[in-house]
């Protein structure tokens, strides 16, 4: 569809110009009318791209129509025609919303090239609004899969919270999706127009993580070449998310205490103090409560972020969403990797539905991933999954046709149930405990060192660390 283009002079030499110049190569269409009222009555009945608008007109004059074209069409582009006695009042249009202006008498090619440009700013903030549509789209909370009652408690949950501007602490296990539900809060919020911005606290040594979030100014530190700006000025207006805040160190709990109850903060090795207009949303895999009872979590700070706590139930707990989960996964990859894979065998199914998933659903999702890439027909099968079937017995083995077959595929399920049962026994122990060994081999009343054989056994590592079971703690 050409771009529609209407010129408002009230000077015909002007308008035969206009009209030649951008409707000679035919890339636009153009129209012309020599009156504001004429001009007001076009915009208002048919789609205007830009408006070539004069500003000195008998009646009513060029900045009396661009108030009212952005009053009612502010998604019109007007370029303002002046002559070389009026640019101060050609600036003022600038402040009344005007793109840009031209004085006369002006080149073909400025004013071809100023047209063009308003068309390529157009084309970018129609871009704009589609793609925050299509975000907004994406995390509005019923899209969000899983229809248990547990998730329907967190759906209930976000639509209580989303429109307000309270502050929003998610707690669950690793991989149950927080990120995706401190989305789904912020683009079903007053503020879903405005910046969400996400720090992973985990992920960044205390000097990192404090210039990440309060910004710094050049020469604060060794490497600081330049100022940067911090999360909290970034986020501005819009919202902030604080992933696994559980592992930010007591000092930068105190300056974070600050800013929350202050709403102002200062950029590292910066004099100059900020505002801070944010809406703030937590997320945590570890018992925070504990933490303050053992003084690695401040009190006054946990009181602050704990003002409206959503509970983000494991995977595990929700098993009737896993079908679903593990189809939407098959079509998202299927596109990704250009497959048409488009369903389970009954043993592939059955192994998924009771796999416990310590990883929730980011684990979920990578097994789907694999098992994809895996197939070679149009069926994920129990053998593609290969990283849940050591934990489980096969299910979808062939029936054995003999008793030494059956006697043998017997004593490997057997030892399969026995090494799950043991793996989840471990794991168990160590979430109860908050992952410290000592005190879950005593709990279970074993000795350490024989937990620890169990732990190197399966694999299973301190959560957060790459540490060795005989190096934890």
């Amino acid at each position: 569809m050409k771009a529609r283009i209407l010129v408002v002079d009230d000077e015909e030499i002007v308008i035969r110009s206009c009209l030649r110049i951008l409707g000679d190569d035919g890339d636009y269409e153009v129209q012309a009318v020599q009156d504001g009222m004429e001009a007001l009555r076009k915009v208002d009945e048919g789609h205007i791209d830009v408006l070539i608008l004069d500003i000195m007109m008998p009646g009513m004059d060029g900045l009396e129509v661009l108030r009212r074209v952005k009053e009612t069409h502010p998604d019109v582009d007007v370029i303002m025609v002046t002559g070389l006695s009026q640019i101060e009042t050609a600036v003022r249009s600038m402040k009344l919303g005007a793109f840009d202006y031209l004085p006369k008498p002006f080149d073909p090619d400025e004013l071809k090239l100023v047209v063009k440009r308003a068309l390529e700013r157009r084309q970018l903030l129609q871009e704009n609004l589609e793609l925050r549509s299509e975000v907004s789209s994406k995390y509005r909370f019923e899209n969000i899969i899983g229809s248990s009652p547990q998730m329907q408690n967190v759906y209930r949950l976000i639509a209580q919270c989303a429109p307000t501007n309270s502050t929003v602490m998610l707690t669950g296990e690793s991989g149950t999706g927080k990120e995706l539900i401190a989305r789904a809060i912020h683009y079903n919020s007053l503020r879903k127009d405005k910046p969400f911005v996400a720090v992973d606290c985990n992920s960044l040594s205390e000097n990192l993580l404090e210039s990440e979030m309060f910004g710094h100014v050049k020469g604060s530190f060794t490497g600081a070449v330049t100022n940067k700006k911090g999360m909290f000025e970034v986020a501005d207006s819009g919202t902030l998310f604080l992933d696994e805040i559980g592992n930010i160190s007591l000092t930068t709990q105190a300056k974070l205490l600050r800013v929350i109850q202050e709403r102002e903060f200062k950029a590292v090795g910066d004099t100059r103090t900020q505002s801070a207009n944010f809406r703030l949303v937590t997320a945590t895999n570890k018992d925070l409560k504990a933490m303050v009872a053992e003084g690695t979590f401040r009190e006054d700070l946990f009181y602050r972020i704990n003002i409206f706590p959503i509970p983000i139930p494991p995977l595990r707990e929700r098993r009737d969403d896993i079908p679903p989960l593990a189809f939407h996964f098959l079509k998202v990859f299927n596109e990704e990797l250009g497959k048409k894979v488009v369903e389970f065998s009954e043993g592939a199914m059955s192994a998924l539905v009771h796999y416990d998933w310590p990883g929730n659903v980011r684990e979920l999702e990578n097994t789907i991933h694999r098992a994809v890439i895996l197939s070679t027909d149009k069926v994920v099968r129990q053998a593609h999954l290969t990283n849940i079937v050591d934990m489980l017995p096969r299910l979808d083995l062939d029936v054995p046709r003999t008793s030494d077959e059956l006697k043998r595929i017997k004593k490997v399920a057997r030892e399969k149930s026995v090494e799950n049962i043991e793996k989840l026994f471990v794991l168990e122990a160590l979430k109860r405990n908050a992952w410290n060994v000592t005190r879950s081999a005593e709990e279970t009343g074993m000795q350490r060192a024989n937990f620890q054989a169990l732990m190197k056994k399966y694999d299973i590592r301190i959560r957060g660390t790459e540490q060795d079971p005989d190096a934890a703690e």
